[in-house]
């Protein structure tokens, strides 16, 4: 089979349909090593610069079919569902080069409780924790233990099964809630963790399974509105780099979290290759472990692709290749920053279908770009198909010029039926 290296260029698929694989797209395109792009399934701000392909990410068979009919050279898993789902493993084995962890390593994203027995194992910092299946002994180990406290669902739940309890009833409800059914198979598990107090932070990783390589840090903002006010979210903004996470603090959080962490993957025969999103807590000058995810964060993908460009494909190339130990990131000193548009009603239910208008006047160029989320083309206008649905993002010199560019371009956009945060950046600000 004729590959897309024969000619030079590499043929290149990317698997997810949200802003960060549009961000992914975004900078893949600007590398020249790249010839054909197709992200699946992508969405109509994708379609503009890639191929767009209809197939089910979660389908291993499907995906290894597609990427031999095309021969794909490169492929770039963007979301965690079909890492859980061994997709991975199963292009790995067909001999596709492939960014993204086995589903063994993924479960450091998809079971809360694993993780923490990992940190257990090698020593990382990170909160108390205890794992319940029982509803009754859940209720009662929240009243022994008091509030604030964290309750989490030990599965997958987009990013959405965390409640950050202020007081016992709010921890038992949300108990409720879990146990109840509100995340299906992912709350069948309940972690609940000693409230951490300070500044959260992200902190991402390339690893080829034997090298880690410091990638960059953002902050992102999880609360709905204004002054972290609201419901837990997704995520309604970032910005990188993220001032609270120090030269020094780096070194603290390979040393005594990132590489103990990738040192038991690999001890246990599982080792770990591709991004490592590390959230962490900073207070009174340390890090701890408040999760990790198993790619890229959305929204920080974004704002880290802001920065990086076309540089981002030759360092997950050097992942999925293992050459990382010869590989070093070149950042400038600048500031991206990303707001996201989200439909009113979001994180709840909301409407879908309501067309955004202004979006063709806006600039594209590698200091401001609208990567689209939950969006599809109908009749030639853009209409939007989820909870969050743009995410507009800028670079500047400065992070006060990345945010004065980023809503500049948020003002231009009409769509009422959307709404944001006016507040982005402010705790670096």
């Amino acid at each position: 089979m004729a590959s897309g290296r024969d000619s030079g260029g590499m043929n290149i698929l990317i698997l997810g349909g949200g802003g960060r694989e549009h961000a992914l797209a975004w900078a893949v395109k600007q590398n020249p090593k790249t010839d054909r792009l197709i992200v699946a399934p992508g969405n109509a701000g994708i379609a503009l610069l890639a191929e767009c392909a209809d197939i089910d990410i979660l389908d291993s068979a499907a995906v290894v079919a597609f990427c031999e009919e095309n021969a794909i050279d490169f492929l770039i898993i963007g979301p965690e569902a079909p890492l859980a789902a061994g997709v991975a493993d199963a292009t790995r084995a067909a001999g596709i080069l492939t960014f993204g962890p086995s589903a063994a390593a993924a479960r450091l994203e998809a079971s809360k409780a694993f993780t923490k027995e990992i940190c257990d194992a090698c020593g990382a910092p990170t909160a108390a924790w205890a794992r319940f299946a029982d509803a009754a002994a859940a209720r009662a180990h929240v009243l022994a233990r008091g509030a604030p406290i964290v309750i989490k669902a030990d599965g997958l739940a987009a990013g959405k099964g965390v409640v950050v309890a202020a007081t016992e009833a709010e921890a038992l409800a949300a108990l409720d809630d879990m146990f109840g059914g509100s995340f299906g198979a992912a709350g069948a598990e309940v972690v609940i963790e000693e409230f951490m107090a300070g500044e959260e932070a992200s902190f991402f990783v390339l690893t080829d399974g034997v090298t880690c390589l410091p990638l960059g840090t953002a902050q992102d903002h999880k609360r709905a509105f204004d002054g972290d006010t609201g419901p837990n979210t997704g995520g309604m903004g970032a910005y990188s780099p993220a001032p609270v996470l120090t030269d020094d603090l780096v070194a603290q959080v390979m040393a005594q979290i990132v590489r103990p962490t990738m040192a038991e993957m690999a001890r246990r025969g599982t080792p770990y290759q591709g991004v490592l999103y590390v959230g962490l807590m900073i207070d009174g000058g340390a890090a701890r472990l408040v999760e990790y995810n198993a790619r890229f964060g959305d929204p920080e993908c974004q704002v880290l692709m802001m920065r990086l460009g076309a540089q981002a494909l030759d360092l997950m190339l050097a992942c999925a290749e293992g050459r990382l130990a010869e590989t070093g990131v070149n950042w400038a000193c600048d500031h991206a920053l990303t707001v996201v548009l989200a439909t009113r009603g979001y994180p709840g239910p909301c409407p879908k279908g309501s067309v955004i208008a202004g979006l063709e006047a806006l600039p594209e160029d590698s200091f401001h770009m609208v990567f689209h989320a939950g969006t599809a083309e109908a009749e030639g206008q853009i209409i939007a198909t989820g909870g969050r649905v743009l995410t507009v993002t800028a670079r500047g010199d400065t992070l006060a010029q990345a945010q004065a560019r980023a809503y500049a371009m948020v003002d231009r956009i009409d769509w009422p039926e959307g709404f944001c945060r006016r507040d982005i950046g402010w705790r670096a600000l």
